[in-house]
């Protein structure tokens, strides 16, 4: 007799699911063991084989699990919010919520017909307001800790993508948007952003608390990039009080210094600029301004740069030193500015090299042909030649210190995480702006903020989400008759 195993599967799968089979109970003194699987975003294509690969794994541990007694908690739900509906929405004039819905009851059959355990009572979908009423009240606690704030941040605006969109760096090819080929470019926008970097040290040291194979570790602090260094100040000559303060791994060098670099984008380009080289300058911007971050920093990228007409001193030997705006310098990393030690770095050798600029010889070692990055005793270093990096940069950071033009400094590769967003599929942000320019949170008894139900999702073209055309809904007042706006 043939083995029939598609009855078999479905007669097991009613059983379990008449019973409730992998329902985690509430039991307080029995063993716990938590399985939880990244939830999928249902699109319109079901399933792909990678979905039930991973699926499959933790089924096996949680079947484990309940056979030894534990109390197994292993739930399922949709990453159902984000921008490839909104897209198809767009599309085909589909409201986002009705296919959405649909994604999920095709996604939800198919999980069911391939018999993982999981409890189906603990279902949630992040487009359930039951759901994001809870995103919103952490985002309150963040904001009443000072951990969620409003700044100006550089993004990638496409404005004739989807309407005008802000895009990922990982979403900009050569300039243009990956969908579509459309134009991008780097403008500063008010965006909401989480302080991820408060807890940069802490990412680090937890690190040893986890069982993950020691190269995962590794990548992950290198992504938080903790560096340790010293910021150092110049002043700039011409402009009584104004200075330009850099963050360096290598103070050490600092009389090797031969200029200081202004990412396109810090707000003191414009302002030191001098007008015999301002055609120079804007134009130079405007071209860096169509570049990502990722191809701004490829360190294979042919240098580019543009000399302001202004120069800085060196505090260490009174030197005056051009200052050159690049984009290789990101205005998000450190300052927005480097000083620039051509013989001890390879990407400032190439650029010097490229526009004739003074390379000093700093430690002993370097050959005229490349950056020598290795240790070895100063030179050309007054009070620091003969002495080793780890020495030098000690009595560097010293020195520094006791002239008050910089000292010790920590630095983070980790960036904070914008959390803004210019569409209308997601989540809206319980925050109210007053026009007596206060900025208050929707009270908690009030959450959820609903998303507005509306046939008009496309774009504001202001960088606002489309919720920002929904006036009865955008438009509020309080109490006493003051007017205000919702958080768009």
């Amino acid at each position: 007799m043939a083995y029939d195993h598609k009855a078999i599967e479905k007669k097991w799968q009613r059983y379990w699911k008449q019973h409730k089979t992998f329902k985690a109970t509430l039991d307080k003194d029995q063993k716990k063991y938590y399985a939880l699987d990244m939830f999928p975003y249902p699109s319109g294509q079901g399933l792909h084989v990678g979905h039930p690969e991973g699926y499959t794994a933790t089924d096996v541990m949680s079947r484990l699990k309940r056979m030894q007694g534990f109390n197994v908690l292993h739930p399922m739900g949709w990453d159902a919010f984000g921008l490839p509906a909104e897209q198809y929405a767009l599309k085909t004039g589909h409201n986002p919520a009705n296919f959405t819905n649909q994604n999920v009851d095709h996604f939800r059959d198919q999980i069911q017909s391939l018999g993982f355990s999981y409890d189906w009572d603990r279902e949630v979908n992040t487009t359930d307001p039951n759901y994001y009423k809870w995103t919103q009240w952490i985002f309150e606690q963040l904001y009443k800790k000072g951990l969620a704030y409003e700044d100006e941040i550089m993004v990638n605006w496409a404005p004739d993508f989807m309407g005008g969109t802000v895009v990922a760096n990982e979403e900009v090819v050569d300039g243009k948007t990956e969908r579509g080929g459309y134009p991008v470019y780097r403008v500063p926008m008010r965006q909401w952003v989480l302080k991820i970097t408060a807890y940069a040290d802490r990412l680090i040291d937890d690190l040893d608390l986890v069982d993950w194979p020691e190269s995962v570790k590794e990548m992950q602090r290198n992504w938080i990039g903790r560096s340790e260094g010293a910021s150092v100040k110049f002043q700039v000559v011409g402009h009584d009080g104004v200075e330009i303060e850099v963050f360096t791994t290598r103070a050490d060098t600092l009389f090797g210094a031969s200029y200081v670099v202004l990412a396109p984008e810090n707000e003191l380009v414009d302002q030191l600029t001098t007008p015999e080289q301002k055609t120079a300058v804007d134009a130079y911007k405007e071209e860096a301004s169509r570049r990502s971050d990722l191809e701004r920093t490829e360190l294979s990228k042919e240098k580019t740069g543009v000399f302001t007409g202004a120069y800085v001193i060196n505090p260490v030997n009174g030197e005056q030193l051009p200052i050159w705006t690049a984009d290789y310098v990101l205005n998000s990393y450190g300052t927005g500015a480097v000083m620039a030690v051509p013989s001890g770095d390879q990407r400032d050798f190439e650029f010097a090299t490229k526009f004739n600029l003074p390379i000093t010889p700093v430690v002993e070692g370097f050959n005229g042909e490349e950056a020598y990055t290795e240790d070895g005793a100063h030179v050309n270093s007054g009070f620091l030649d003969g002495l080793n990096i780890k020495e030098a940069k000690a009595k560097m950071v010293e020195w520094l210190e006791e002239h008050d033009c910089g000292g010790k400094k920590v630095n983070y590769r980790l960036r904070d995480w914008i959390f803004s967003r210019q569409r209308y599929w997601g989540e809206p942000i319980p925050v109210i702006h007053w026009d007596d320019g206060t900025t208050s949170l929707v009270p908690e008894d009030e959450l959820p903020l609903r998303l507005p139900e509306t046939d008009n999702i496309e774009p504001s073209g202001t960088g606002e989400s489309p919720l920002a055309n929904i006036e009865d809904w955008v438009n509020v007042y309080d109490e006493n008759g003051r007017h205000g706006k919702r958080e768009t």
